[in-house]
């Protein structure tokens, strides 16, 4: 099974950050939110971490999020990197789906990529995101996509 960390709530299981979720939406019912997952991966001796985030943003109020990070031995070029992280992204898309629906949830998932129309991924970004939208969910590539570029980038490193 995945696990994640939260600085707020610890280690979890998904079905622990859907009840985090879930917990949150009801205790601010009014308030708007956007439900976010990005992965991003830096490349070391080793071979690859990718770190996925879930972000829970009230907007206006902050958000929360939580991280699970996988080292794979492989070594990857840029377009399997990218291609990993979108993959990542996906599967927790469609897990996290799955425990919200359980309880009745329907939210609108965001994928966060770390791709964007400059750089040396631009000739993936019309390839990636038409998989993300045709999977159902809306694609978001830098510089909106921050859950990706940001909040997961920032766990990569450590």
């Amino acid at each position: 099974m995945f696990a994640f960390r939260s600085p707020t709530h610890g280690w979890m299981t998904l079905e622990q950050v859907a009840d985090a979720l879930l917990t949150e939406v009801r205790a601010h019912p009014h308030d708007q939110y956007r439900l976010m997952i990005g992965t991003d991966s830096q490349p070391k001796q080793s071979g690859v971490t990718f770190v996925s985030a879930v972000i829970l943003h009230r907007v206006g109020k902050g958000a929360q999020y939580f991280i699970h990070r996988e080292d794979q031995k492989h070594r990857f070029s840029l377009r399997q990197r990218m291609f990993t992280e979108a993959a990542y992204s996906l599967q927790f898309c469609g897990l996290l789906s799955e425990q919200l629906h359980a309880h009745g949830a329907d939210w609108n998932l965001e994928v966060h990529l770390d791709i964007g129309e400059k750089g040396a991924t631009k000739q993936m970004v019309r390839e990636i995101v038409s998989w993300i939208t045709a999977s159902g969910y809306e694609a978001r590539i830098k510089p909106e996509s921050y859950g990706a570029s940001k909040v997961a980038d920032r766990y990569t490193k450590s």
